[in-house]
This record gives C-alpha cells, structure tokens and sequence, in this order.
C-alpha cells in the first residue's frame, strides 16, 4: 500500500511539473517577463500661428491691405476683381512697402461683411448682412496666400456684437480679425448719409471681450481689432476703450481723405489722448485723395502706420 501511494504521489508531481503548477524554483530557473514597452507619447497638435509665424501681431508685423465689398466695386478696391485677382493685387502692393520699412510687410484683405443700407430690410436695420458662405471664399483664397483677413462691420441700427457673432466661424480662424466702423452705427431716428454714426466705448467694449473669450477658448493667435475714426464724435468716451487683452491687438484707423493738409489734420486729432496700447492705421483713397500718397509718402508718416489700407 506504501509502495502504491508513493507511485501515485510521483505521478500527481509529474503532472503539476508538467501543467507548470507547483514547479520547484530551487530546480529550475525562472522565466524573466518581458518589460512592458513605454507608451509612445500622444503628440499634440502645435497651436496655429499668424502669417509670418508667431502668436503676436506687433511690433514685428505690418499690414497693406485692400478694402471693400466683394460685390460692389465702387466700395473699394478689393470688390474690383476676383478672389484670386485681389490676392495678387495686395501682394504686388504689399511688396512695394518693403524697402520702406525694417518691419515684416503682410498683406491683407479688409472686408466688408455687413454693409450700411438705405433700406431698412426685414430686420429693419438698415443694414445688409453678408451670408458668411459667400465670405468664407475670401476667407480661403487668402489662407492660401498667407494673407490676414479683417471682416469690417457696418451695423446700422443693431449693435456689433450681434453682427459680429453672425460670423463667429470664421472669426475661429486664425488670420482673421474684426472691425468696427462707427459711422454707420446709427441711433434711433439716425438714417445713414444724413448723419454720421457713433458707438459708445462700452458697445466696444462688450463685443472686444467676447472676441478676446472666444480666441482665448480656441487657443487661437492674437486678433487684430480695427476701430475706424474720422471724428471725435465718433467714439463716445473712447478713453475708456478697454486696450488690456492679450488676446488682441487694437488698432484706430484714420478715415480722413482729400489733400495731405486735410488728412494730417484728422491724423493729428485722432491722436489726441489715444488709449495706451491703441496702433495707428492709415488710409489711403484711389478717387477721393488728391494726391494719393506713395509708399514711400505713407510709411514716412509719423508716427509709421501698423496697417494701410487701400480704398
């Protein structure tokens, strides 16, 4: 009975060793796991950047841009030609800033989304909104050539941050800015070409805040932001324009045209008591200017204009 137990208790042995259970480590080696391979690491996605490079509109960047509706020439320059026709017009005019300025030279389009209307339309606003579709060509055209875009409102009788909300989309992307234009911010009773508009620092204000939330949100490089001025009157209160947010670069573009004397005029006062953090923009006009400054006439104003634009 011994001799049978002591088989049987050999066999159970040889079957554990061979099902790998009970094996003995003093008789036999151990395997050695394999180590674990390191997780590859998730590559991120690099931030967008401005044309040029960099996350910052200023001090190292300027801007020549073609301003104007895209379907009404006589609005401006930039609505004279096709999409791809007005890229290559502001290229061959940005590049003849160059040799003027120890900046990097950027073209750009200014245009018109929302234009001031006689009529009053089915919003009653008096002004005509652009489907942002028909924008976003523009838009894509101008990605293509490494130009910055700037989408100019004109609201009539709303506000602009309503207007500007319309094309949040585009305004997503990140070579493209915002501009207020308060002559054709009209106030109750006010119908355009009989008096000239005017916006509160505070409308300002709240449609800048929202605008610096929403690049902050999609990560976005620093937005160029154009208030257009020919008149004090035209800002109400504007030392109290909010220039604080990073997420913008603020820019006051004087609108005055006719002889050199009667544009440095407005110059001279729309400079008076500018908030801090506020970068000068010129304009220059190819039918109401008399003469139209050169490149060479423009860059040498003082101080130097950031952006120039061609109406």
């Amino acid at each position: 009975m011994r001799r049978f137990s002591s088989v049987l208790a050999s066999c159970v042995a040889a079957v554990l060793l061979f099902a790998g259970c009970g094996d003995d480590p003093s008789a036999q080696p151990s395997a050695t796991p394999e180590a674990s391979p390191e997780p590859s690491p998730t590559p991120t996605e690099e931030p967008p950047e401005l044309v040029g490079g960099g996350t910052e509109l200023f001090p190292d960047k300027r801007f020549i841009a073609l301003y104007g509706h895209p379907s009404y020439p006589s609005l401006g320059a930039l609505g004279e030609q096709s999409p791809e026709e007005s890229a290559d017009r502001v290229i061959e005019l940005a590049e003849m800033y160059e040799a003027h300025s120890d900046e990097e030279i950027h073209p750009a389009f200014e245009i018109i989304v929302t234009m001031a209307s006689e009529h009053p339309g089915d919003d009653g606003n008096y002004s005509a909104e652009t489907d942002p579709d028909d924008i976003a060509e523009y838009v894509d055209v101008a990605e293509e050539h490494d130009i910055y875009v700037v989408l100019d409102l004109q609201p009539g009788h709303t506000d602009f941050l309503t207007q500007a909300k319309i094309f949040e989309d585009l305004l997503k992307r990140p070579n493209v800015g915002l501009a207020l234009d308060p002559e054709w911010r009209l106030s109750e009773g006010q119908v355009h070409m009989e008096q000239i508009g005017s916006v509160s620092a505070a409308e300002i204000n709240e449609t800048t805040n929202w605008l610096a939330e929403l690049t902050a949100e999609h990560d976005l490089p620093q937005k160029m932001v154009i208030l257009h001025q020919f008149r004090q009157s035209m800002i109400r209160g504007r030392e109290q324009v909010n220039t604080d947010h990073p997420e913008l670069a603020m820019v006051l573009h004087a609108d005055g045209h006719g002889t050199a004397q009667d544009k440095f005029a407005t110059w001279d006062l729309l400079q008076e008591d500018l908030p801090e953090d506020m970068h000068m923009a010129w304009k220059n006009f190819y039918r109401q200017d008399d003469p139209m400054f050169s490149p060479q006439q423009t860059f040498d104003v003082e101080p130097k204009p950031w952006f120039v634009s061609y109406q």
